[in-house]
């Protein structure tokens, strides 16, 4: 597959997911609770399958957010959240250098709560030079306002929006990549909506042609 700067590729790319806790899902109002779960169980499914860097970190477990949610631990059971006592990523040393160890320079986001953790993680990342995607159905806010107004913030300050479908299909871009197609179609298929119900109608309808002579 090119090499195309402006596109990701598996080999550049590391998966930041931040405070994915049900005490702060709760608080939650700019995304339907269910959707965003979904749509993070997904992009951390991707990035397994495509083999990136994963680091998980948590806040305040003990005393009102809670571990890692199960759906997302359940994917990712080798991978041990990170718990801080600040808000922000970066100003946390082992959660700061769990994200340098990985040396990938181009960080994919997602976590809970926009207005805070992810945006004081992205702009402290950007400030230090990382290329940064915010994975935005992928991370939830207060209010469908204070959301929106934390993504255009992050964007101004260099930040890219995208979503994990986009994630999944960029990482992808070829149908012929055999070593990753049944993972993420498999993605696809459960978490993609009509699209996936496309792509499985697709593989359990559409048969090929039977060689002249063969029987039907």
């Amino acid at each position: 597959m090119a090499d195309i700067p402006s596109l990701l590729t598996p080999s550049d790319c590391a998966l930041l997911l931040i405070d994915h806790q049900a005490g702060l899902a709760f608080a939650v109002e700019s995304i339907d609770r269910q959707t965003l779960l979904n749509n993070t169980a997904a992009l951390t499914r991707t990035a397994v399958v495509f083999g990136l860097p994963i680091i998980a970190s948590t806040s305040a477990t003990k005393v009102y957010s809670g571990p890692l949610m199960p759906a997302i631990q359940k994917i990712i059971p080798d991978v041990q959240a990170i718990d801080r006592k600040s808000m922000n990523v970066w100003e946390d040393e082992p959660a700061r250098a769990a994200v340098t160890s990985s040396g990938r320079k181009r960080l994919l986001v997602s976590g809970l709560l926009t207005e805070a953790c992810v945006s004081f993680a992205v702009l402290s990342a950007l400030a230090e030079g990382y290329d940064v995607y915010v994975v935005a159905d992928a991370c939830g806010g207060l209010t469908p306002t204070s959301h929106d107004l934390a993504l255009r913030r992050m964007e101004a300050a260099g930040a890219r929006m995208t979503s994990w479908i986009q994630v999944l299909l960029e990482l992808q871009r070829d149908w012929t990549r055999h070593e990753t197609y049944d993972g993420a179609r498999s993605i696809v298929e459960t978490y993609g909506g009509g699209y996936g119900i496309g792509l499985s109608y697709a593989r359990d309808m559409i048969k090929p042609p039977s060689p002249v002579g063969s029987p039907k």
